[in-house]
């Protein structure tokens, strides 16, 4: 028999938190987020990071733990939650992996093995100076699976997939290996109606991040920490950033904040409707 995990997926701003949480409660669980800006420290209002009184109680693991300097990939975050999972289990509880990064899932819980590559921050410079639209491009002529798994991906994981093809000189779909699921998953994901009634709560919660403090926020972390990537290219940051550099009016960065948000929300919605377990309603 293998291991018990419950995953809770599903788009920004679907109420994932409020699940997991939930379900916690009930069954005598542990929460492990699968977000990939949630392991950063001070990245709390932007990234709609529960706080401690809204998480009631339930132990939250791979929040906070590492600076906003440090370069968290998927392969961090395999060996960390593979071990807080087995902490979880070992004291007779449940492990809920919660969140919105679909990869993160993917190698986790499904049976996706993608293989350690140490990054050429040189290679990933030259990339990232490019555009999306090119990236892509040189991605299908390269490897057309992994463009077709890839292209409604962010930037940051197109560079990364040329990176690594680059590094390792051949198609990564030719790398990738197929290994068997080490858990015995339950899929769950909160019920939304229609992407009318998600793209009104994206709407919703950006206006109450504004009243929660993001601007202070991302001035608080510009002055900890300068204009790091991770700050820089983070949906939240990025906009309000524009603000406080009078690119844009408060409005104009917000309406663009609630655009990035929705579209996020878009390809998350692509990645998880890949997954036969999972049912949308739209």
């Amino acid at each position: 028999m293998k291991p018990k995990v419950i995953a809770v997926v599903g788009p920004t701003a679907s109420g994932k938190t409020k699940m997991a949480i939930e379900l916690a409660k009930e069954i005598d669980g542990e929460i492990i987020s699968a977000d990939s800006r949630l392991v950063y420290k001070g990245f709390n209002i932007a990234c709609a990071k529960p706080s401690v009184d809204e998480r009631e109680g339930i132990p939250h693991h791979l929040m906070d733990i590492v600076e906003p300097e440090f370069d968290y990939s998927v392969g961090n975050f395999y060996d960390d939650a593979k071990q807080a999972i087995e902490d979880i289990l070992s004291r007779g509880k449940t492990p809920i992996v919660a969140g919105g990064t679909g990869l993160y899932f993917r190698v986790l819980l499904e049976h996706y093995d993608l293989p350690r590559v140490e990054a050429d921050y040189k290679l990933r410079e030259e990339l990232e100076a490019q555009e999306r639209e090119d990236l892509l491009e040189e991605l299908k002529t390269l490897d057309l699976p992994t463009y077709e798994r890839v292209k409604d991906a962010n930037k940051r994981r197109i560079v990364r997939a040329l990176e690594v093809i680059k590094i390792l000189k051949k198609p990564l779909s030719e790398i990738s290996i197929q290994k068997e699921p080490e858990f015995d998953v339950e899929w769950k994901m909160p019920v939304i109606k229609s992407r009318e009634e998600l793209y009104d709560r994206i709407n919703r919660r950006v206006d109450m991040m504004v009243e929660a403090g993001i601007i202070e926020e991302t001035r608080e972390l510009l002055k900890k920490h300068g204009r790091i990537k991770n700050i820089v290219d983070t949906i939240g940051y990025k906009e309000i950033l524009w603000y406080l550099d009078g690119e844009m009016s408060l409005k104009e960065a917000l309406d663009k904040l609630k655009q990035h948000s929705r579209n996020y929300a878009k390809r998350q919605i692509t990645w998880f409707r890949r997954n036969p377990d999972l049912k949308f309603l739209f």
